[in-house]
């Protein structure tokens, strides 16, 4: 691509930009107009909005799939999409706070529990949408799932309470936060997008040394987030290594020591790794 594409491109994309516009390829449209055939787009979007985007893309070409994929017998899946989503965005969007009655883990229910809610997030391994917001009683932060909620609406705040909440959520998160490097092993620098594609869901910069032809991967993720990350990271393999992080490092040594003892190498007392304090 010349020098003359790439600005043409990018004032193109800076135009669409500011006018709130987005750019679709064929391929794209033919893949919504397929997923809004899907039961949970009735969910997913409002009425008004499932009919426009379908007025839309009438005359695009869909794709069954049906016919194509055939799906294997698996462990029954929780839903994909929470109808909870899209009210509690628009709540979030709106700066907004709440009022919501859940249900606890050992049993009973905990009604009027006022707070500001701050994302929502899902979770990979299990499968499920939380909600993470912060209590205006305790002013801590609070994660509940979506399938937990009994009720929930939108409260208006104080002039400038949102404000001081959002201060109150960052400060709270930036405690929660840990950090840690790994390094890219200089075999698999050519790998390096998928590389940074398995860490897509966290916070990151990269470094490079050109002398040694090293990169390094800086991740920021929050205390509960370190097993999904450390899947991630076995996932893998021997294309990367934690050069920075002690419980990150004990985690991944304690798994290599349990795969060598499942057949029989073991590891001997100079190879255990180091007990880390904390």
């Amino acid at each position: 691509m010349s020098l003359f594409e790439k600005i043409f491109n990018y004032q193109i994309i800076s135009r669409l930009d500011e006018s709130g516009s987005f750019a679709l390829t064929s391929q794209e449209r033919t893949w919504l107009k397929t997923m809004l055939a899907h039961d949970a787009s009735a969910d997913a979007f409002t009425e008004e909005t499932l009919l426009k985007l379908r007025e839309l893309l009438a005359d695009e070409a869909a794709t069954d799939i049906r016919d194509v994929i055939v799906e294997k017998a698996k462990s029954q899946e929780r839903q994909v999409y929470h109808p909870l989503l899209r009210p509690i965005r628009r709540i979030i969007l709106q700066n907004g706070g709440i009022r919501l009655t859940f249900k606890v883990k050992h049993g009973g229910v905990k009604a009027n529990q006022t707070g500001f809610p701050v994302k929502m997030e899902y979770n990979m391994v299990k499968r499920e949408w939380y909600l993470l917001w912060c209590s205006t009683r305790s002013r801590s932060l609070m994660s509940t799932k979506l399938k937990n909620i009994v009720s929930i609406e939108a409260m208006d705040l104080p002039d400038g309470k949102a404000e001081s909440m959002k201060a109150r959520v960052a400060l709270l998160l930036d405690q929660r936060k840990e950090h840690a490097v790994i390094q890219v092993m200089p075999t698999f620098n050519a790998e390096l997008s998928r590389i940074l594609y398995a860490f897509s869901c966290f916070d990151k910069s990269v470094d490079y040394d050109e002398d040694a032809a090293l990169y390094q991967i800086r991740v920021a993720y929050l205390a509960d987030e370190s097993e999904f990350l450390l899947s991630k990271i076995r996932f893998l393999g021997l294309r990367v290594k934690v050069v920075d992080g002690d419980n990150l490092k004990r985690r991944m040594a304690e798994t290599a020591a349990k795969a060598l003892g499942r057949y029989g190498l073991g590891v001997t007392e100079s190879d255990a790794p180091p007990a880390v304090s904390g």
